[in-house]
């Protein structure tokens, strides 16, 4: 490793740099048919700063992210680390890194799960061997978690060696809707079926969300800001935002569907379950199948066969909703946490 530098703890980066890591991480989904940082990382590098609150022209210097670049002597980029400080409700630290392809089984991914480790103040290995999330001597509480998305093997390795137990699985399913095309909506006097409109609805979907999603560590605390922002995206459509309305208009759940373009999830167009959510007091009236099929009736008339869908391995009641419908499990990501 005397040939990789480790420069911490970066709250900005300047433009040309931030252009660095995306190209790097581009060329790590490229070579293993993932992205290794998620959609929230990604919007951070990609996102400007604010110039009356930062010194020199930056990129993604906001509050809650950090970085980490791993350089060989020369000064390439080798290596990218990411830490949220906010996304997780219960306060840990969340990363995602990449490591460039021609640069990998170099010591590199080591430097970087070292460098965060450091960052959150955990000796480099646990006194005592870790067995699972259940074990005896499992912490109550972690202070990091790493992702993996894809289940990559070398991550395997490095949580092994820096005493990490796999504590969340990220399923991600597929359907094929010419296979299994979605059913007719039935017609119900109690609930209506209409799309997001901008600048009206924000408060009342967050407002849902949050009940929703109060037991989620990253979908619960989703802001008004937050969908604001998403609404910028060059993916947002009004039109595939569906929301379950009562006779006033009161919200009641909401399927949000996304669309990725080809080259980003799979060679062709894919869509997404992006989140289905419903307020716990209308729950129980089938509202959540019923948005479900009302999203995928819209990916089908987009035209697209082929949909995904993220859900948690431990939801074995979601998981059988979802097989019935036609989606089967291609791959998971991995969380470890220490």
């Amino acid at each position: 490793m005397d040939d990789v530098t480790i420069i911490s703890w970066h709250n900005g980066l300047l433009d040309e740099v931030a252009d660095e890591a995306i190209a790097l991480l581009d060329e790590a989904a490229d070579a293993d048919g993932r992205a290794p940082v998620a959609e929230r990382g990604l919007a951070a590098l990609q996102r400007r700063g604010s110039a009356a609150v930062q010194a020199g022209q930056v990129r993604a210097d906001v509050g809650g992210v950090e970085h980490f670049l791993a350089r060989e002597s020369g000064g390439a980029l080798v290596g990218y680390a990411q830490v949220d400080t906010q996304i997780d409700s219960e306060g840990r630290l969340v990363a995602e890194l990449a490591v460039r392809p021609t640069a990998r089984t170099n010591g590199v991914g080591t430097a970087l799960v070292r460098a965060l480790v450091e960052r959150a103040g955990l000796p480099e290995a646990p006194a005592e061997p870790m067995t699972g999330p259940n074990g005896p001597d499992t912490p109550a509480q972690d202070s990091l978690l790493i992702w993996s998305h894809s289940d990559h093997p070398a991550a395997d390795r490095l949580a092994h060696r820096f005493g990490f137990r796999r504590a969340r699985e990220l399923r991600r399913m597929w359907i094929d809707l010419t296979e299994h095309p979605p059913a007719a909506l039935q017609e119900r006097s109690d609930v209506r079926i209409r799309p997001f409109v901008v600048g009206e609805d924000e408060e009342a979907l967050v407002r849902v969300n949050h009940r929703a999603f109060s037991w989620h560590p990253e979908q619960g605390g989703m802001t008004v800001a937050d969908v604001v922002e998403k609404e910028n995206s060059d993916w947002f459509d009004p039109a595939g935002f569906l929301l379950a309305v009562d006779a006033e208009d009161r919200l009641l759940g909401f399927h949000w569907t996304k669309v990725h373009a080809a080259g980003e999830a799979a060679s062709e167009a894919v869509g997404e379950v992006y989140v289905v959510g419903v307020d716990p007091d209308a729950q129980g009236r089938g509202l959540g199948g019923l948005l479900t099929q009302a999203g995928l009736r819209y990916l089908a008339g987009r035209g697209l066969s082929q949909t995904m869908l993220y859900v948690e391995a431990d939801n074995p009641a979601a998981i059988r909703v979802y097989e019935r419908l036609g989606f089967t499990h291609r791959d998971s990501d991995i969380q470890f946490g220490r």
